[in-house]
C-alpha cells in the first residue's frame, strides 16, 4: 500500500470530533464488535495520527468507518466502510489508473486504487466484502469495486460486489469501466 506523503495533520479540534463521531457508532453498532472494548481502541488510535488521517479521509468521503474485528496475529484493529451504499465520495470513478488512461473519452475523475492508496487505505478483497455483509445488508442500491486478482485484471477485467436479493454477487467488468452506484470499500487496519 502506497499511502500519501502530503497528509495534513488534523487539528486538535478535528480529532475530537472523529474520535467521538468513532466512538458513538462504535457504541450504537456492538453487533459488529462483540468484545471489543472503545477505550484500548481509542488508545491505539491516539497513538497514531496517521491512521486518524485515514480514517477521516474515510468519514469525510462518506464511508461512515466502524470496527469490524480484531486480527490477533498482528494485533491489530480492523476499520471498514459501513456506510450502507458505497461511499458517495467515492464514486463514478474507474478500477485502476490503467482502467482511466484506456478511456478515450469521458473519462472519470479518478479510479478506485488510486484513491485507496491517496487514503492510506485498502480496498477491500472478495472475501472481507463478504465478510462485512455478515454484520449488516451493504450495496443494496449501489456496488464496491473489490480486489481483483492479477489474473483477471491482466486481460483487462476488475471486479466488483453488492448485494441483491438477500446475496451477496460477484461481478466482472473492464477495468475502465465506472457508474454513479459504483465505488469502492476501504479497510484501514490499527
Amino acid at each position: 500500500m502506497m499511502e500519501n506523503d502530503n497528509k495534513i495533520k488534523l487539528s486538535s479540534e478535528q480529532l475530537e470530533i472523529l474520535l467521538h463521531i468513532l466512538k458513538d457508532r462504535f457504541e450504537k453498532n456492538m453487533n459488529r464488535h462483540k468484545d471489543l472494548k472503545w477505550a484500548e481502541i481509542q488508545k491505539k488510535l491516539e497513538i497514531d495520527t496517521d491512521k486518524l488521517w485515514s480514517l477521516n479521509e474515510m468519514e469525510d468521503s462518506g464511508g461512515e468507518p466502524d470496527v469490524v474485528g480484531y486480527d490477533d496475529n498482528t494485533m491489530e484493529y480492523l476499520f471498514m466502510d459501513c456506510a450502507a451504499e458505497s461511499p458517495k465520495g467515492r464514486r463514478s470513478i474507474c478500477y485502476d489508473r490503467e482502467g482511466l488512461e484506456s478511456r478515450k473519452e469521458h473519462k472519470p475523475q479518478n479510479n478506485a486504487i488510486d484513491m485507496a492508496a491517496a487514503m492510506g487505505v485498502e480496498i477491500l478483497t472478495e472475501a472481507q466484502y463478504r465478510e462485512l455483509q455478515k454484520l449488516g445488508n451493504f450495496d443494496t442500491k449501489t456496488s464496491s469495486w473489490v480486489k481483483t486478482p492479477a489474473e483477471i485484471r491482466s486481460l483487462g477485467g476488475a471486479l466488483f460486489c453488492d448485494r441483491r436479493y438477500g446475496q451477496v454477487f460477484l461481478y466482472h467488468n473492464g477495468a475502465e469501466s465506472y457508474y454513479a452506484v459504483r465505488g469502492f470499500r476501504a479497510l484501514l487496519k490499527i
